[in-house]
């Protein structure tokens, strides 16, 4: 079995980022299954287009989806197809969570 390297370390930094965010954790779950436009995105997560636009930059910052113009328009994708996999995987993780720990408005554990 190989050790992390810092690239590692990085990539799972980015991915957590990602997922600590309500929103931009469901544009992941969404495209787990396919691409989409970010208006439908919007939608589906009851947010303005506006707030869609900037998670997707954050998301594209963070290498986890891409744009694929198509025509006038641009659709998102996850950047790599493990993703959905890995993803698919944590839905699947049950956890054991200290009622007075994480209450939904940040993590006290520290």
């Amino acid at each position: 079995m190989s050790t992390a390297t810092l690239t590692h370390t990085a990539a799972f930094a980015r991915l957590g980022r990602a997922l600590a965010d309500p929103t931009r954790a469901g544009v992941l779950l969404a495209l787990r299954r396919h691409p989409a436009y970010p208006s439908d995105l919007a939608d589906a997560l009851g947010v303005s287009r506006q707030v869609m636009s900037n998670q997707l930059a954050c998301l594209r910052g963070c290498g986890l989806v891409e744009a694929v113009p198509e025509g006038r328009r641009t659709h998102y994708r996850l950047s790599d197809a493990h993703l959905a996999t890995a993803l698919d995987e944590l839905l699947r993780v049950t956890l054991t969570v200290e009622p007075d720990c994480c209450d939904g408005d940040g993590c006290t554990c520290a």
